[in-house]
């Protein structure tokens, strides 16, 4: 189970969280660029990852949707990047995008979110061990509106928490 070490903060227009989770660098990486890994975790809770495809590497494109009954009339919200950075085990920089079922970059208002949002953002991940099995991971999402920051500080978090009931059951 991770700690309750998430610890938010805003530095301009980036959303920073913390988590500790109790479990090995290597898992939590994998639960990052394996796609049936993310698609257990992907989304807030009442949330499931019906789709995800990762071409991991420099210039490759992860394209996932995350769906609730609950939200968006139940259809899929989905999103698109491109790795702009990739250092094994340690770091992952990738550019975050709404998209439409076809990978389309289209804009936040897509699904009922403000027009503050830019068309492009900008999620850094960092990945450090904590001591024997467990990992610090700092998530930057950079690029995020003020106005939209508790909402998205909110959906991480609950994200990291069904992250971290994968990794205690797989650790």
């Amino acid at each position: 189970m991770a700690e309750a070490s998430n610890s938010p903060s805003s530095t301009g227009e980036a959303l920073v969280i913390e988590r500790i989770f109790g479990a090995p660098r290597e898992l939590v990486w994998k639960a990052w660029t394996e796609p049936e890994r993310m698609m257990r975790w992907w989304g807030p809770r009442g949330f499931t990852s019906p789709v995800c495809e990762v071409d991991f590497r420099v210039g490759g494109k992860i394209f996932a949707a995350m769906q609730s009954p609950d939200f968006n009339e139940g259809r899929p919200i989905w999103s698109t990047g491109v790795y702009k950075e990739i250092v094994p085990l340690q770091r992952l920089v990738t550019t975050d995008s709404f998209a439409d079922e076809n990978g389309n970059v289209v804009p936040a208002s897509e699904y009922g979110m403000t027009n503050d949002f830019p068309m492009e953002m900008l999620v850094t991940v960092t990945f450090e061990a904590a001591g024997p099995g467990r990992t610090r991971l700092t998530l930057r999402h950079q690029g995020m509106p003020a106005s939209e920051q508790a909402g998205a500080q909110q959906g991480w978090s609950e994200s990291f928490d069904k992250l971290a009931e994968m990794l205690a059951a797989e650790a």
